[in-house]
């Protein structure tokens, strides 16, 4: 393997941590199922991508919220779902906090804290 030349680095894909808690929103009930199939291209999307600034994942994705303490939402399946995740951007990192519906979403009195 080369090593960058210097003043540059190599372009790291996401690390999503961790699916297990997309899919145990999916499988929690069968009024969730619907989710399965964007939740997962959203995984995979996130995996894919090379994002080292907010400014860069909105750039990707507009509809994405960036909030305050390195917090970003995602809307999935039309809104209809909320991912909130705990952003690293340096070290291509993106640990899920919550997976749930708008209305559950809408209950988190902190969500920059969850």
């Amino acid at each position: 393997m080369l090593a960058p030349m210097a003043g540059e680095c190599y372009r790291v894909s996401m690390r999503v941590i961790a699916k297990s808690r997309l899919r145990r929103f999916w499988e929690s009930s069968s009024k969730y199922r619907d989710a399965k199939k964007q939740m997962t291209e959203w995984y995979n999307f996130c995996a894919s991508a090379k994002w080292n600034t907010p400014h860069k994942l909105k750039a990707d994705l507009g509809n994405a919220s960036i909030l305050k303490n390195n917090r970003v939402v995602f809307n999935v399946c039309g809104n209809k779902y909320r991912i909130v995740v705990l952003m690293d951007y340096s070290r291509h990192g993106m640990l899920i906090r919550f997976v749930g519906t708008h209305e559950e979403y809408d209950q988190i009195d902190d969500i920059e804290n969850i």
